[in-house]
């Protein structure tokens, strides 16, 4: 089986073979080296004139992308790590997610920026922060992130999902790339047979679901995505041997805009959810999911949870970094409580 990373890698090079307008720009792309986490490699060798790298300026770099994209090119943007899109966000908030509004709808931004997100690596405060929901709340920027799930043909994919925003899109794009996601496989329904595996959504924002094959009905809904769907999906396992605790995995792509018409189906059969990010706590993802659900569902939502990292910088000692950052034990204990 692929791995995510590399799925992504054949994504970006479908992308550039589809269409002359494709660009990329970053720090440190260049054969061989091919980014800091290899995402990018072998594309300058393809596609030189097309792979630009760039100076150590976050907000240079995503100016300059802007800026093609209006005139009609299909900019993709490497941020290196996603602690630094902070630097770029006059960039993303105040022009890119704007202009099309600015000017009468005249002009289209089909502008999408990567950028790997994510601890449990001892990098310390500064390298290791999950941070886009910083930009959840930002009128005309959707934000997606990849899933390590596919279709049994591969659509889907990590790789697809890039591709397609690439090729499709009209509007700002922040795609977050977790760095342990980037080594696992990309599983379907044949690489896990203990699951049933379903998915719903759209091609460019499919929602997949996961519950324990031959299991009687579920007790909880867990929504998730990025790595810790991964982290879900081991825990929902484990609940199910060890403790007779029955759940369901919906894994979002797209974190905005927000389809919650899946989720609500879900908790429906169960009425009790958990959000599970790798973000801080306070005013995250899982906090807008619960609106949501409370809002579509009011007294048929019996039991909600959020369980997402600790209001804290993530630091550089692993197991303070894991003391930190939640883990599949902490997922399990969520659960239990819901369902207690």
């Amino acid at each position: 089986m692929p791995s995510v990373l590399d799925s992504l890698n054949v994504g970006l090079h479908q992308a550039f073979d589809a269409d002359e307008r494709v660009y990329l720009l970053g720090e440190d792309l260049l054969d061989p080296y091919g980014g800091a986490f290899k995402v990018s490699r072998g594309l300058s060798s393809a596609y030189p004139g097309r792979v630009w790298t760039t100076p150590i300026s976050e907000a240079g770099m995503v100016g300059i992308a802007v800026g093609m994209a209006l005139r009609g090119l299909r900019p993709v943007v490497e941020i290196m790590f996603g602690d630094f899109i902070t630097l770029a966000a006059d960039q993303i908030i105040n022009h890119a997610a704007k202009f099309r509004w600015m000017y009468n709808d005249q002009v289209s931004l089909p502008l999408v920026i990567r950028t790997p997100m994510g601890g449990r690596r001892g990098y310390g405060p500064t390298h290791s922060q999950t941070l886009e929901k910083l930009f959840l709340g930002v009128p005309g920027l959707q934000v997606l992130a990849p899933a390590a799930f596919a279709a049994p043909d591969g659509g889907s994919g990590p790789g697809e999902l890039l591709a397609q925003a690439i090729l499709g899109g009209q509007e700002p794009l922040l795609f977050v790339e977790n760095k342990l996601q980037y080594l696992l496989p990309v599983h379907t329904p044949a690489s896990l047979p203990e699951f049933s595996f379903a998915i719903e959504g759209t091609p460019a924002a499919p929602i997949f679901r996961l519950a324990v094959q031959g299991a009687p009905a579920p007790q909880v809904t867990i929504a998730a995505y990025g790595y810790m769907a991964e982290l879900a999906r081991q825990a929902i396992l484990k609940l199910a041997y060890e403790h007779e605790i029955f759940a369901e995995l919906v894994i979002f792509t797209r974190l905005v805009p927000l389809e919650d018409q899946v989720l609500c189906a879900a908790l429906r059969q169960t009425g009790r959810l958990l959000t599970v990010e790798e973000g801080a706590l306070s005013a995250g993802w899982g906090a807008e999911v619960l609106a949501r659900a409370a809002s579509a569902l009011g007294l048929h939502l019996k039991a909600c949870g959020r369980l997402a990292a600790r209001d804290l910088p993530v630091p550089a000692s692993g197991p303070l970094e894991n003391a930190v950052l939640p883990s599949i034990q902490d997922i399990m204990q969520a659960v239990r409580r819901l369902v207690a």
